[in-house]
C-alpha cells in the first residue's frame, strides 16, 4: 500500500511540474509590422502596436527570456524614461513610451516600446508567471525608408564632390598649362637685346660716359 502511494505521489509531482513548466508567457514581435502579441498559456492574447529601433538603433532578432524587471527606470544613456522595462538583453528592454504618436513605426534606440498602459499590463503577466517561464521572440526588419533616402543623398553628395574637385583639377592643370606659355625672363632679355640701337642725332639722345663728369 506504501508503495503505491509513493508511486501516486510521484505521479502527481510529475504532473504538477509539468503543468508548471506550460505556464508562462509568449511573445512574438514582428518588427517588420511594427506589431506585438503576447499570449499566455491561461488565455490571454494581446497585439499591441510598438516602435523599436530606428535606422542605426536596429532592435536585435533572436529568442530571449527576460533578465530583469524594473517598474520605473530612466536611460541615462540616451535622456529618457523607461516605465515598466522588461530587460531581455543587456540594455534592450520593453518598456512603456510617451511618444504614443510613434508607435506603429521605428522610432527608438533599439529597444521595443508599447502603449504605458501596455507596458503596464506585460509587466504584470511577466510577474505572475515568471521570468523564466517568458519567452521573447523578435524577427523580421523595419522597412525603411530612410535609408534609402540616405543612400540617395550621400550619392548626390559624392557626386557633387567628386564634380568639384575634377573642376578644381582642370583650372589647377589650366593654370599650369598658362604659365608655360608665358615667356621666361631669358627669352624677354633676348629680345631687348636685340632690338636697334637708337641714331646718335636721335632726339633726347644723350650720350653715356661712365668715366667722364659732366661739368
Amino acid at each position: 500500500m506504501r508503495r503505491v502511494l509513493g508511486i501516486l505521489a510521484v505521479l502527481f509531482l510529475s504532473f504538477a511540474s509539468i503543468a508548471t513548466a506550460q505556464a508562462g508567457v509568449s511573445v512574438k514581435v514582428d518588427i517588420a509590422a511594427q506589431r506585438m502579441q503576447v499570449a499566455t498559456t491561461d488565455g490571454e492574447v494581446y497585439n499591441w502596436a510598438i516602435s523599436s529601433g530606428r535606422k542605426g538603433f536596429r532592435s536585435p532578432n533572436g529568442v530571449y527570456r527576460p533578465t530583469r524587471l524594473e517598474k520605473s527606470w530612466y536611460s541615462r544613456k540616451y535622456g529618457g524614461a523607461m516605465p515598466y522595462a522588461v530587460f531581455f538583453r543587456g540594455g534592450y528592454a520593453i518598456h512603456g513610451t510617451n511618444a504614443v504618436g510613434a508607435l506603429g513605426r521605428p522610432a527608438s534606440h533599439g529597444c521595443i516600446r508599447l502603449h504605458t498602459a501596455n507596458a503596464a499590463k506585460f509587466f504584470a503577466l511577466v510577474k505572475k508567471h515568471g521570468a523564466g517561464q517568458t519567452r521573447i521572440a523578435l524577427n523580421g526588419a523595419a522597412d525603411d525608408g530612410l535609408s534609402q533616402f540616405a543612400k540617395a543623398s550621400s550619392g548626390a553628395k559624392s557626386k557633387l564632390a567628386s564634380s568639384k574637385l575634377a573642376k578644381a583639377k582642370a583650372s589647377e592643370r589650366a593654370a599650369i598649362a598658362q604659365n608655360r606659355k608665358a615667356p621666361s625672363w631669358n627669352a624677354a632679355r633676348e629680345q631687348i637685346f636685340l632690338r636697334p640701337a637708337l641714331p646718335v642725332d636721335a632726339f633726347g639722345y644723350q650720350p653715356y660716359y661712365p668715366n667722364q663728369r659732366w661739368r
